[in-house]
């Protein structure tokens, strides 16, 4: 179990709660040895099921609240014009509440596949033998990944989060295909904008029992000259359960900053 409170407005990172247990010793020494770490299991065959939150890597601090990578992504003439338009509350180009027109604070819309992972909450990894999904604690999203051999519908109905289809490359390693993508997101906090051209790449590799690392590739010949990547690194939280947040429920956003 976990108990919580979280303002995902202000909020750059995820919250992370640390346990500890003290033992009283008549006679030991006032700091005992703290025991040696036990490393983490492998990792199951064609398994990511749990509930898992990002840990940023040292290098990723400074950024990973905002967007992917430390240096901006190379994008076109489309997509210069419509990010310099933009008006994010995060990164370095902030604008208080009020002035933002940030999609998800501004209308509470969906954030899309994959700034949905850069909202400071966990998410769950549920299995079933045709699809995968996964419930983000942010706003009770669900997405679900096909993984039973089904192509992109010829007729894919554009939406936030896209149509994803995903395939095993090895025992730990699914790789999974999406397209079919509204142009209302962002591809992060900061701002830069994305086409109903948007292919996303992503392979979730568990490298062993307890983590996994995700790598993204953003494909879009309308906003980016080139793909767009990354890596984030997220870990089980086996004793979190997923809870209820709903973006309506702090639809006065302003309020925060008073």
């Amino acid at each position: 179990m976990r108990n919580r409170f979280s303002t995902f407005i202000l909020a750059g990172v995820a919250t992370v709660a640390l346990s500890s247990a003290v033992s009283a010793q008549t006679g030991a020494p006032s700091k005992a040895p703290k025991p040696a770490a036990q490393p983490a299991g492998p990792a199951p065959a064609h398994d990511l099921s749990g509930v898992w939150n990002m840990r940023a890597a040292p290098e990723q601090r400074r950024y990973i609240g905002n967007t992917w990578t430390a240096q901006p992504p190379e994008m076109t003439a489309w997509g210069t014009e419509r990010y310099n338009s933009e008006k994010p509350s995060n990164g370095p180009r902030t604008h208080s509440l009020k002035e933002t027109d940030d999609p998800v604070l501004r209308d509470c819309l969906p954030p899309g596949t994959p700034r949905i992972y850069l909202q400071p909450f966990p998410f769950q990894i549920v299995q079933t033998p045709k699809e995968i999904f996964m419930i983000f604690e942010y706003d009770h999203t669900v997405r679900q990944i096909f993984t039973d051999g089904r192509p992109h519908p010829e007729d894919v109905l554009p939406t936030y989060m896209g149509h994803s289809i995903g395939k095993w490359e090895d025992d730990t390693t699914l790789v999974v295909d999406t397209t079919g993508f509204n142009d209302k997101s962002w591809l992060d906090r900061d701002g830069h904008p994305h086409s109903d051209q948007l292919h996303v790449i992503e392979k979730f590799h568990r490298v062993d029992r307890d983590n996994m690392t995700i790598d993204i590739t953003m494909e879009d010949p309308k906003a980016l000259v080139k793909p767009w990547i990354s890596q984030i690194n997220v870990q089980t939280k086996p004793d979190w359960d997923i809870m209820e947040l709903v973006c309506t429920d702090n639809k006065a956003f302003e309020d925060f900053e008073k």
